[in-house]
């Protein structure tokens, strides 16, 4: 049995998890023995595309994008496993190994991306009790405004964890109202204060972006909409 899972880790494209888990590992040890930061991927605002934002997008908002990812990465190795040991090892593919091993790498993906997503949301409450944690992965989660300190500052409270507040920064003409439902979009070092936009004008910027990377994409490979 060993033997079989052993073989079948180092199939292509098995391999390929084989591989990412391995750094995953190195990556915790070092966090552990803190030569390696554990916001890696995280940057102070969502504005830009980047690796933090991409996972916001995929519904990790709340957890920093090393532990996402490496809970992405956990669960669809094991997807990958399990179809090599049920069905790719006993077909002779041949060079159609490759174009199938993309397929899978992408299945894998797109099945554990929603489960990943489910168990790094079972352990946000936990997580957002320690300090590490209640920074820059903030980024993208949903608030509730609870209470206005002051014209420059509000709190709020994370959806569904009343324990966990945050500070608000009120914006020129945007400063939030009590009881608003907003998303964290901005993390002020200096302040340890979030900008925050009202939540469906967050979904309604999500979407206008969709469609222009859409047409972007379109229009680079020669076709129109």
């Amino acid at each position: 049995m060993m033997q079989s899972l052993v073989s079948a880790a180092l199939q292509f494209p098995t391999i390929v998890f084989t591989v990412l888990l391995a750094l995953v590992a190195l990556y915790w040890l070092l966090v552990l023995i803190r030569l390696a930061p554990l916001e890696l991927f995280e940057r102070d605002s969502l504005r830009d595309d980047h690796m933090a934002s991409t996972l916001v997008s995929l519904g990790f908002a709340g957890v920093p994008a090393t532990l996402a990812l490496s809970v992405l990465v956990l669960f669809a190795g094991a997807i990958s496993l399990a179809i090599e040991l049920i069905a790719l090892r006993w077909l002779s593919l041949g060079m159609l190994r490759v174009p199938v091993g993309v397929l899978v790498l992408w299945m894998s993906f797109a099945v554990a991306s929603p489960v990943a997503a489910a168990m790094c949301h079972s352990l946000q409450r936990a997580l957002h009790r320690y300090q590490p944690f209640q920074q820059r992965c903030l980024l993208g989660a949903t608030v509730v405004v609870s209470e206005r300190q002051s014209s420059e500052y509000a709190s709020a409270q994370l959806e569904n964890e009343p324990s966990s507040v945050v500070r608000l920064h009120c914006k020129e003409g945007d400063c939030p109202q009590l009881g608003e439902r907003r998303v964290l979009v901005k993390y002020l070092v200096g302040e340890d204060a979030y900008r925050s936009v009202i939540e469906q004008q967050y979904l309604d910027t999500r979407v206008r972006l969709n469609k222009l990377r859409l047409r972007r994409k379109h229009h680079s490979n020669g076709y129109s909409i």
